[in-house]
Formats: C-alpha cells, sequence, structure tokens
C-alpha cells in the first residue's frame, strides 16, 4: 500500500519508507491511501474470535500487501502478548482495559508493533546501519516505546520528556533500562520535545550523520495498530450485551485524548467497517479540540500541566490525520469537513478539580480504581450518553502509575504490580537538555 502526506507536498510512500521515515519530507503526516473495508461475517462472527486473530484480520487489511503473511502474523502473536479485556463498571458503562502489557499502558500495543516491524524492515534491508528512534513522551509513550524497543538489535531509543512534569513510576519505565535505550530530560514541557523530535527529522546535516524515525503516534506503524483493540471491544462487548437491544446500532466509544493517535485509530476502524455509532474524545483542561468541535476553528495553544498528564498536548499531531480523513484529503470545504467530524465525534473537557471528584464517585459508587486519564473517558459517558447508548471508555493506564496521586485522591493504597514494582529499584540515568533544538543537535551529532 501507497501512504501520502497529510501536507500533500512529499513523495507518496510505500510503508517502509513510512515506518523508517516516520514523518514526510513536508513535515505532513503519512496516511493509507485507501482504508479497506472489512467483511460483514467478519463482525457477524468476531466475538468467536481470539484477540490475535481478529488483529491479524484487520492488520492484514492495512499491512498484507507489504508483509509476508507469516511475519505478519509473527509480529501479531508477539505484540499481543496479554489481554485487552472489556469490564463492566456499572450499568451501559463498560471500560476497555488498556493496562495489561509490560509497561501498563495502551501503548504497549502500538510500540511493540512498530518494534517488530521496525526490525522486519531493517532485516530486509541488511545494510548494518544503526536505526535511531526519537521519541517525545508526556507519560506513557516514553516508557511503552523504550520497553517495546529494548534491547532489539539495529535500534537505539532516545525518550525526550519534560523535566518534572512525568510521574516518577512513569520515569523510572524509560530512564533506569540502558542498553540501546537512552532519556533526554528536557527543561520544558512536552510540546517542546515534540518540537525537538519534529525540528531533528527536517534538519538535512542531521539525517545524513544518522538514519533517524520516530516512534511517536506520528508514526503509521505506531498509532494504526491501536485500532486492534477496538475492534477487540466490540468482538467482547457482543458476548456481554447480548442480553441488550441491537449493540451495532446503541455502541458509543470514548477515548481520553491526548496527541489523538489513540482515537485516531478508532476511527480508522470506523471506517473499516466497526460497528461503533459515535465516539468522544475526552480532554482535560487542554481543551483545543473540543474548542475546534464548538466552534470550527483550531486553535493551538501552549499546554497546561494536569492531573492527567499524558494528554497534556497544546497541539494534538493527529488532529491533521483526522482532518484529512473526514476532508477527503481537501476535497471539502472547512465547513463540511467540521459538520462531518462533529457528525460522529463529540467532545468533552475536565479540569482537575473534576477529574478528583469523578475518581471519588466512582470509587464509592462501583469500587472500581480509574486513573486519572480514565476518569475522564468514563465521565464523559456518564455526562454525554443518551437513552439506549452502552458505552466503553478506554482506561488507558494502570491506577498504580499515578500512585501518589491515586491515593491521595482516593484515600486508599494502591498495589504495585510487581512488574511496575521492578522498575522502581532500578538507577535513573537521564540526559539534561535545553529545548533549544541548536544543543539537541550538536548532542545528537556527537552519537
Amino acid at each position: 500500500m501507497q501512504y501520502y502526506s497529510t501536507n500533500g507536498k512529499a513523495p507518496i510512500a510505500d510503508l517502509h519508507k513510512a515506518v523508517v521515515k516516520g514523518l514526510a519530507e513536508d513535515r505532513g503526516l503519512y496516511m493509507p491511501e485507501k482504508i479497506k473495508q472489512l467483511p460483514k461475517d467478519f463482525f457477524d462472527t468476531i466475538e468467536t474470535k481470539t484477540f490475535q486473530e481478529i488483529a491479524y484480520t484487520v492488520a492484514d487489511a492495512f499491512f498484507g500487501e507489504d508483509v509476508d503473511a507469516d511475519s505478519l502474523k509473527q509480529i501479531i502473536y508477539d505484540t499481543l502478548s496479554f489481554d485487552c479485556p472489556v469490564v463492566k463498571v456499572k450499568d451501559h458503562i463498560y471500560t476497555l482495559e488498556l493496562f495489561h502489557g509490560p509497561t501498563l499502558a495502551f501503548k504497549d500495543v502500538g510500540a511493540r508493533f512498530m518494534a517488530r516491524l521496525l526490525q522486519y524492515f531493517i532485516k530486509q534491508e541488511n545494510k548494518g546501519e544503526q536505526v535511531n528512534v526519537l521519541v517525545a513522551t508526556s507519560g506513557d509513550t516514553g516508557s511503552a516505546v523504550a520497553n517495546g524497543f529494548l534491547g532489539v538489535e539495529g535500534i537505539h531509543v532516545y525518550v525526550l520528556y519534560p523535566k518534572g512534569k512525568v510521574s516518577p513510576i512513569q520515569e523510572c519505565q524509560f530512564t533506569t533500562l540502558g542498553k540501546n535505550i537512552t532519556a533526554i530530560e528536557v527543561d520544558g514541557v512536552f510540546d517542546d520535545c515534540q518540537a525537538l523530535v519534529k525540528n531533528a527529522f527536517m534538519d538535512a546535516e542531521l539525517n545524513q550523520h544518522m538514519k533517524l524515525t520516530s516512534a511517536n503516534s506520528i508514526n503509521v506503524a505506531r498509532f494504526l495498530p491501536q485500532a486492534f483493540y477496538y475492534f477487540n471491544a466490540y468482538a467482547r462487548m457482543k458476548s456481554l450485551t447480548s442480553h441488550l437491544s441491537p449493540l451495532t446500532s446503541n455502541l458509543v466509544m470514548c477515548v481520553p485524548s491526548g496527541n489523538f493517535g489513540n482515537i485516531c485509530s478508532a476511527l480508522f476502524g470506523h471506517q473499516q467497517g466497526l460497528p461503533v455509532k459515535r465516539f468522544i474524545a475526552a480532554n482535560n483542561a487542554n481543551d483545543i479540540f473540543y474548542k475546534y468541535l464548538q466552534s470550527g476553528k483550531y486553535e493551538p495553544r501552549a499546554s497546561v500541566q494536569t492531573l492527567a498528564n499524558a494528554m497534556d498536548v497544546g497541539d494534538p499531531s493527529n488532529f491533521a490525520r483526522i482532518l484529512n480523513l473526514y476532508s477527503q484529503n481537501g476535497a471539502l470545504s472547512p465547513e463540511d469537513t467540521h459538520a462531518a467530524i462533529t457528525s460522529l465525534i463529540s467532545g468533552a473537557t475536565y479540569s482537575d478539580d473534576q477529574i478528583r471528584k469523578t475518581m471519588r464517585q466512582c470509587y464509592q459508587e462501583t469500587g472500581y480504581i480509574l486513573d486519572p486519564h480514565g476518569a475522564c473517558g468514563y465521565q464523559a459517558l456518564v455526562d454525554g450518553l443518551k437513552p439506549g447508548e452502552v458505552g466503553v471508555f478506554c482506561e488507558t493506564a494502570h491506577p498504580a502509575k499515578f500512585k501518589e496521586k491515586v491515593d491521595d485522591i482516593l484515600g486508599i493504597d494502591v498495589e504495585i504490580p510487581n512488574r511496575l514494582a521492578a522498575f522502581m529499584k532500578g538507577q535513573k540515568q537521564s540526559v539534561p537538555m535545553t529545548k533549544d533544538f541548536a544543543d539537541f543537535k550538536h548532542y545528537l551529532l556527537k552519537q
């Protein structure tokens, strides 16, 4: 399959180039030239299939032309060595638990898939050339990518994160690994980290010095595989809600959203035929997309720090993909594009005080422990579900990853899973960095 740029000024790329380059030459994001519809009989019997079987069918529609069947199946089964179950929280509201992977966050799926696909292409090239992965993180991306790529031959990962603005447990997950993982502590906010990564891709001297790619959700191999678990959620919901009215016309998916890669993958799944009635993008105080839905104007601004730090993004990269998808690659006017988006997607935005209140209420009423990001998704369903609808929200990270916050808000002692505790015993190793690109470039040129 061929991939084009959202900015429309870069050469068409194949999957290999789109994955290895990450960002198109015109600074646009790669989009697949077509989205294949999945057959009706796939959905008719989807509840009888395993997560891995479902994911392989979805992946084949995107990647099957470029990766041989046996290799793709191996990548899928290696990636999905854990489950993403659906759990009932209260009547008509369920959660898709995405924290059962190695770093207890939803990004484990995309990061593990990308690591394996990139290694597949490196082996095909057989040049012995090191690929350097640059990834900016506001929290969970760094740990998921670092652990997904840890020890992968031929790849070195540089994780850029904002100093003092990720949770201590999150920081442990990517600063204690060593080997082929380097943590870079940037004196700034997430948007500064993301700007450093994007500027590196556009710098001719740097790209001549080293082979660069990104593992942020700007990379097609990172965000597209996240569609897998929405299909799995539909399959599990078919089983869990068979006693309710037909699911196909009533299912609402709610996604806590920061850089919008996660909900973007869900929207691509919807284009493939995933039977979801509508979507809700749940924001914290960084409400740029929410305001776009209300006004039709996209006005990015500096991010503000919140309880739900992984969603602290003031200029979501994947908004460009959503705009491209529903404008039909620019064929529709801005007004018609806005109408198409708002007919399928609504928004919600919550302050830190509202997040705290939601976490307390949910725990008191149901016994379910929400993390601050999941709390935004849960509350958006509480506020936004219509009669007859059934909602599923993404619980994007284990509450223990935000233990200090959750313990304080709920007055409990959240148990830390063993695999999380293991990270906390390691020694922090990080490189201090200013937000000045010249300093970052100088550092990379010495590597």
